[in-house]
């Protein structure tokens, strides 16, 4: 089964305290026994790849437990279930979510003030899908939405420019990677009639001690490259006596033209428009930073003795 939202892991949550003190993280192998997880249901990460979702969830059905008053801390990372607890496991209750912790007055006064809530004035706090989400899992969610959105606006964006622009953006977008060791000067955009099909070239480090060529096409969506004019590119690395080249195109590309660069012997580099606009965002190349947000917890061990 996959990882349950942490609103379902509340009960279980609960019910691993029961019989005393615990560890979190006997707690967590106690939970996950239980409900028959999974080596790879345990293994699931968080899209910031910094947590497992196991934990995550479990770790926030806590801290909703704690704030109701039914279970609360023996001492740093140890839990033991509140006698407001153990009378609610006694009501053999069916499921334990938000819609059950309003019950608990210390449990709503902190849903009140608390900015985990992220729902509008007058908005039921449980009957939005996102509810079943922990804090933090809502925060990455709306961040991937809003990474795609702008990684789509930057293709759009892209497709509108002029070629020179777009091939001078391109060498901006390889320095800012580290290529010429991050020097302006050693990249260069040389697109023109009768390039030879190239229109750009970086020195690969900061000695210049190789070359890189490139082609950027800025086609539009659906319009895909194909092998022959990746092929085409290829020959004209021939004419300059080179071996490394890379193809930017705010499309895609064929299956075709992806299998011919696996199979010569050049090193051909493939850039569609979602690679090109993810490495745009990473390198900050035509974005800016609008707001930025840290997400804090308690450091236990400073307050330990």
């Amino acid at each position: 089964m996959a990882v349950p939202d942490f609103q379902s892991l509340m009960l279980p949550v609960l019910r691993a305290v029961a019989d005393g003190e615990i560890a979190a993280a006997d707690l967590r192998s106690r939970v996950a026994g239980d409900l028959r997880l999974t080596e790879a249901d345990l293994a699931e990460m968080l899209p910031s790849g910094r947590q497992t979702t196991f934990a995550n969830r479990t770790a926030w059905a806590n801290v909703f437990l704690q704030r109701a008053g039914l279970l609360e801390k023996a001492g740093r990372g140890i839990y033991r279930i509140t006698a407001e607890g153990r009378q609610v496991l006694a009501e053999r209750p069916e499921r334990i979510d938000m819609r059950f912790l309003e019950r608990y007055p210390a449990y709503v006064e902190w849903r009140q003030r608390s900015a985990a809530t992220k729902t509008a004035e007058g908005e039921r706090g449980d009957d939005a899908a996102s509810q079943d989400q922990t804090p933090e899992e809502q925060i990455e969610a709306s961040h991937t939405a809003l990474q795609a959105a702008l990684q789509s606006d930057l293709v759009d964006c892209v497709r509108e420019l002029p070629p020179a622009f777009f091939e001078r953006l391109i060498i901006d977008l390889l320095i800012a990677m580290g290529y010429g060791g991050g020097r302006a000067e050693m990249g260069q955009s040389i697109g023109r009639a009768g390039d030879g099909g190239i229109d750009g070239m970086i020195k690969e480090d900061a000695l210049g001690l190789d070359v890189v060529y490139v082609q950027a096409k800025r086609y539009a969506e659906g319009n895909t490259v194909g092998r022959a004019e990746v092929q085409s590119f290829a020959g004209s690395l021939d004419g300059v006596g080179a071996t490394k080249g890379i193809f930017f195109t705010t499309s895609a590309f064929s299956q075709g033209a992806r299998e011919y660069v696996s199979r010569i012997s050049k090193r051909i580099v493939l850039i569609d428009g979602t690679e090109l606009s993810g490495l745009m965002v990473r390198n900050n190349v035509g974005v800016r930073t609008r707001t930025a947000y840290e997400i804090k917890r308690v450091d236990e061990d400073y307050f330990t003795e």
